[in-house]
């Protein structure tokens, strides 16, 4: 399914949860995909550090394209970028920024959300062109730090990577996070090591309840 960038950000933005998976073989993904949606969690992030990962989002993208929004994370190049969006990847993640990662992204329409840490990194990437900043490593940082970035830079928009779990993502959404940005605690080693898909399913049923009420709140 193809969809403008105002989409992908609003579909995103309203779930409110991004899965960042990190599958020890690509021959996992499609399980894990299917547990997310099943909980709720529709931004399905395949990190380059899988095993052919671009063929894992070319087969997601034809399989999940209408229900899930399939992405792309830790890209450190426009080459890399360039062929996983042409795999499907709707959008794209680092943990670093890089220009010309941000430029390749934007030139095809999609979403560019380059990871950055301090505020002077931040304002780069977004005056570069980011439509969402990750901050990332966040879980030092805490929550606080996206709320007092905000108050001089309202501008931003921002999502949390790293120390993100069910108890605290409602916190990260009261700050002013666009959406949070999950791995190890959404998607388990353990539960991909059993196949254990309910678990997965009810970790992002999870999720989506925390953010749900941190804006009903």
């Amino acid at each position: 399914m193809s969809r403008s960038k105002e989409q992908i950000l609003s579909e995103l933005t309203a779930c409110g949860v991004v899965a960042v998976i990190r599958a020890p073989s690509k021959d996992k993904l499609a399980d894990v995909t299917a547990a997310l949606l099943e909980g709720g969690v529709v931004g399905i992030e395949v990190t380059m550090t899988t095993p052919r990962a671009i063929a894992g989002i070319e087969m997601l993208a034809d399989r999940f394209g209408d229900k899930a929004i399939i992405g792309v994370g830790t890209v450190l190049d426009a080459a890399t970028c360039g062929d996983a969006i042409l795999a499907g990847a709707q959008f794209v993640l680092s943990p670093t920024f890089h220009r010309d990662v941000v430029e390749t992204t934007r030139r095809y329409g999609k979403l560019s959300v380059p990871g950055a840490f301090t505020p002077t990194e931040i304002l780069a990437a977004w005056t570069a062109g980011a439509d969402v900043v990750k901050i990332f490593p966040a879980t030092k940082l805490g929550p606080g730090y996206i709320r007092d970035l905000l108050a001089p830079l309202p501008q931003l928009r921002l999502t949390p990577t790293g120390g993100v779990d069910a108890q605290n993502a409602g916190e990260w959404i009261r700050a002013g996070a666009v959406f949070v940005g999950a791995g190890s605690s959404l998607v388990t080693r353990d539960a991909m090591a059993r196949n254990d898909w309910s678990a997965i399913a009810a970790n992002a049923r999870s999720f989506v309840s925390a953010v749900r009420a941190a804006r009903q709140g």
